[in-house]
Formats: C-alpha cells, sequence, structure tokens
C-alpha cells in the first residue's frame, strides 16, 4: 500500500503533461498559465517535502499518508469539476501539499517496520516505483485521452488514492519517532517563501518581461530569502537542512546531479508533449509512448552504472552520463515539424543512457557521504533534490520557451481577439488553424530550440561542476563520512528552540 500511495503522487508529477493540450483549449489557459498548471504541484510539493516528513516522524507516519492521501485525492476530485486555470493552479498546489506528506512517509514507515533482513528488499522495490511511476504515469494519462477527456487523468488520482487510503487503514501500522526534534517553522516558511517568489518572479518573466522591475525585483527577493534561510539554519540546534553538509564534496555534488538531471528532465517532458501534440500532431496515446525509448536506455545503463564505478571509480560514469544527458538535450534542439521519428529517439536513447549511468552514483554519493546518524538526512536530500529540480525545470525551462514563443509570433494584421489567443498559448492559435496555427507552431518550434539549449548548458554545466568537485588534489585522501561529525553534533541551541 505505501508503494501504490508512492506511486499514485509521484506519478502525478509527470502525467498531467500529455493533457496539457486540452487543458489549454478547455481552460483557455495561456503559455504562462500552462507552466504554473503543472509547476504548482512540484513547486509545492518540493517547498514543503521537508517539513512534511518530519512531522510525519514526530505525529505519526501512518496519520500523514492518510491525511496526505486524503487531501491528494480530494483535490483532484475537484480539480476534474473546474474549466478556470486559476482554480487548477490552486487545486494542483493542494495536490502538492497532499504529496509532501505522502512521499517521506512512505520510505519512512518502510525502513521503520520492516525488519533489517528484510529492509534492504523493501527499499529497492520503493526505489524502482518511484523511477518507473512517471513513465507509468504518461502511459496511464496517454491511454485515458484516447477514452476521454483531460479530467479523467484526475479522476484516475481519485481512484488511486481512495484505494491507497483503504489499504492504509487496513495494513499500514503507524510508527512514529517519538524523540524526533521540534519542528523547524522558521526555516519551513523562509524555504517555501523564499523559493515561492524565485518561481513566480521566473515563470510571469515571459508576460512582464525579464527587465521588469517586478520580475528582477522578484528573483532578488527570492534570492536573498532563500540566503536567509541558509543563515537562519547555521544557527539552529535542529535545522531542517543543515547547510553545512555541503561542505562534504560528494555530497553536494550527488545533490547538484540531481537537481539538474531532473532540472532537464521535467523541463524537457513539459515541451516535448506539446510539441509531440501541437506541433507534430500526435494524440496523447501516441504521445506517451513515442517516449519509451527513453526507459528502454535508462533501465540497462542504471544496472551497468555500479559495475562501472567499481571498476574506474565513480567520476567517470558519472560525469559522462551528464554529458550525455547535455547531448541529447542538444539533440533535441534540432526537430522541427518535419524531423522523422529516428531524431527524437535517438535523443530520447541518450537521455535515458546518460541518467541511467548518472543517477546511480549521485543517489550513492548522498548517502555514502553521510554517517549513519544522518541517513533520514541523505534520503530526504535525496527526494528534495528529485523535486526541486523538478520544480525549476519546469518554471525555467517554461519561461524560456514561453518568452521565445511570444518574440517568434508574428500577429501583424490579425484581428486584436485573435492576436492576444494566439500570444496566449499554441494551443490557442492551433484552434484558428491556417496561416495563424502555422506561424504559431513554427514560433514554437523557434522557442523549444532555445529552450532545449538552455537544459543542455544545464547539464554541461553540471558535468563540469562534478567532474571539478570529484578531483581529488594529489596525495590527498578521499573524504570519508566522519568529516560531517560537526554536522553530527550541532551547536548549542538558539532561543527558539529551547
Amino acid at each position: 500500500m505505501t508503494c501504490l500511495a508512492l506511486a499514485t503522487v509521484v506519478a502525478a508529477m509527470a502525467s498531467l503533461n500529455v493533457a496539457l493540450p486540452e487543458i489549454a483549449r478547455a481552460t483557455h489557459g495561456s503559455q504562462t498559465e500552462l507552466s504554473w498548471i503543472i509547476d504548482a504541484y512540484s513547486l509545492v510539493f518540493a517547498a514543503l517535502l521537508l517539513p512534511a516528513g518530519a512531522l510525519g516522524d514526530r505525529f505519526g507516519r501512518r496519520r500523514a499518508l492518510l491525511v496526505g492521501l486524503a487531501l491528494f485525492g480530494g483535490g483532484s476530485g475537484l480539480a476534474a469539476l473546474t474549466t478556470d486555470a486559476t482554480a487548477l493552479i490552486a487545486l494542483r498546489g493542494l495536490l502538492g501539499v497532499g504529496a509532501a506528506l505522502v512521499m517521506p512517509a512512505t520510505l519512512s514507515t518502510i525502513t521503520g517496520t520492516f525488519p533489517r533482513a528484510q529492509r534492504t528488499r523493501a527499499v529497492s522495490v520503493w526505489a524502482a516505483v518511484a523511477g518507473a511511476s512517471a513513465v507509468v504515469g504518461l502511459l496511464a494519462s496517454g491511454t485515458l485521452l484516447e477514452l476521454w477527456s483531460w479530467r479523467s487523468v484526475f479522476l484516475l488520482n481519485v481512484l488511486l488514492a481512495v484505494v491507497a487510503l483503504v489499504g492504509t487503514l487496513l495494513v499500514v501500522p503507524e510508527s512514529a519517532d517519538p524523540d524526533a526534534p521540534r519542528l523547524d517553522l522558521g526555516g519551513a516558511v523562509l524555504a517555501a517563501t523564499g523559493l515561492g517568489v524565485l518561481v513566480y518572479a521566473v515563470i510571469e518573466a515571459p508576460t512582464r518581461g525579464w527587465g521588469d522591475p517586478l520580475t528582477l525585483g522578484g528573483i532578488a527577493v527570492g534570492l536573498a530569502v532563500l540566503a536567509g534561510f541558509v543563515g537562519w539554519e547555521l544557527r539552529r540546534r535542529h535545522p531542517l537542512l543543515d547547510p553545512r553538509l555541503f561542505r562534504n564534496r560528494r555530497f553536494a555534488a550527488g545533490s547538484l546531479s540531481i537537481t539538474c538531471q531532473f532540472f532537464a528532465f521535467f523541463g524537457y517532458i513539459f515541451v516535448i508533449m506539446q510539441y509531440l501534440q501541437l506541433v507534430r500532431g500526435d494524440t496523447a496515446l501516441v504521445a506517451a509512448v513515442s517516449v519509451l525509448p527513453m526507459a528502454l536506455a535508462m533501465v540497462p545503463m542504471a544496472r551497468l552504472s555500479p559495475r562501472l564505478t567499481d571498476r574506474f571509480g565513480a567520476r567517470g560514469p558519472w560525469v559522462t552520463g551528464l554529458v550525455l544527458i547535455a547531448a541529447a538535450m542538444a539533440a533535441f534542439s534540432g526537430l522541427d515539424a518535419e524531423s522523422p521519428y529516428a531524431l527524437l529517439a535517438g535523443g530520447l536513447l541518450l537521455l535515458g543512457a546518460g541518467a541511467g549511468l548518472a543517477m546511480t552514483p549521485a543517489t550513492t554519493a548522498i548517502t555514502d557521504a553521510l554517517p549513519q546518524s544522518l541517513q533520514n538526512v541523505g534520503s530526504a536530500m535525496n527526494d528534495l533534490s528529485r523535486e526541486l529540480g523538478g520544480a525549476l525545470g519546469i518554471a525555467v525551462l517554461g519561461s524560456v520557451l514561453g518568452a521565445g514563443y511570444r518574440a517568434g509570433l508574428d500577429v501583424t494584421g490579425l484581428p486584436p481577439q485573435v492576436a492576444d489567443a494566439a500570444r496566449s498559448s499554441l494551443a490557442a492559435a492551433s484552434h484558428f488553424g491556417g496561416p495563424v496555427a502555422e506561424h504559431a507552431r513554427a514560433a514554437f518550434v523557434d522557442g523549444m530550440h532555445v529552450t532545449l539549449l538552455t537544459g543542455a548548458g544545464a547539464a554541461l554545466l553540471a558535468a563540469v561542476a562534478v567532474a571539478a568537485l570529484l578531483r581529488r588534489p594529489a596525495g590527498r585522501p578521499a573524504e570519508p563520512a566522519a568529516d560531517l561529525r560537526l554536522v553530527a553534533e550541532p551547536p548549542q541551541p538558539s532561543a527558539g528552540d529551547r
């Protein structure tokens, strides 16, 4: 039941991308609003992941699962009933609250209830479900859209949440840590505020303009609040996330790598699902099936990665994987309306191979860099890196796409109402057909090229950073987990902790 709950919330990150064209037509949402419909979930999920996990540990993981599934199912049911873009954005945020309560509680329930002899196998099943759920979600959504409408994607969420909730009530035991520290409420508020302001400014930038005072001010305020979060956490006895962990280069490399990998992956999914359906004219199911080569390459390379690491060290396979991701994103930037599927499939194979090579050493680096007493922190950081990378990828790459689309779209001579609709999104422009739709598709492809090259640049920068972080000076031994003893022995509590 915990794995079903996990699959339900992880699949929701990717599954709605398949339905974006239909949602755009039903809600008349702009390109910016489409970004928010997808990213509201990921952003809230990422911002609340650590405090929600702490609440579950302290007050009961089963209770957190039940509340999270109820919020997720209830929000999905309401989302299926609305055609207002703003309401849909708000409801996706509510789903993110539920997901933040569910995901850490699933892993904590497994590690807290399974005996040590069975724990490794149980955790491996959890990891496999977390990895496969995004692809399964895309396929399930594509199939449902062939049979019904975008509302069915949310109704599937309701069904899965109800089944998982009933199963949790019947078979999942309650577990909690009575000695869990007091929740760092101040840190949670600062982190959520900083991320929210930063992502809001980035997503709204194409509409307002990147040089607009509100855009620049929002980015500056968001970064300042996040800097304040770092200073706050350094003074806490039981911080939400201790910044000193990043003194360990392997921990820093793993966190950065996973963030950048999911930045590229979820940004790519957001772009490519619109390209396949609105530019190439594929059905939702064909679009979902079209991305399967990525999974076909990822699975064998993920199995091969540990053996390559044992033989050559982590640095080589890890950096090679990130370079392959960058190469795949660069290859995708060459797509246009007439491109053969072979070009897309080749890029997907590169993307899957790169992710498979890089994911395992990155995850292992995070956990192996920490002493046993901080393994829960490592698990939480791995989850946070995934969700934060996805949220930022959709925000940044979606914003670049929106800006490129508007800049490349020529609406000269069109009636004002038609021009405004065409500027709002490719889905709206496609409704008019003829030259309007043709010019809009060309503008979208131009924006997509810049967007995917931006994703390639992010992956390449991650490869350079990981290579530098893992480079060991001559004569110096590898960093042991004991180097983090200062983190395991935190400073004296401030007045707010007492």
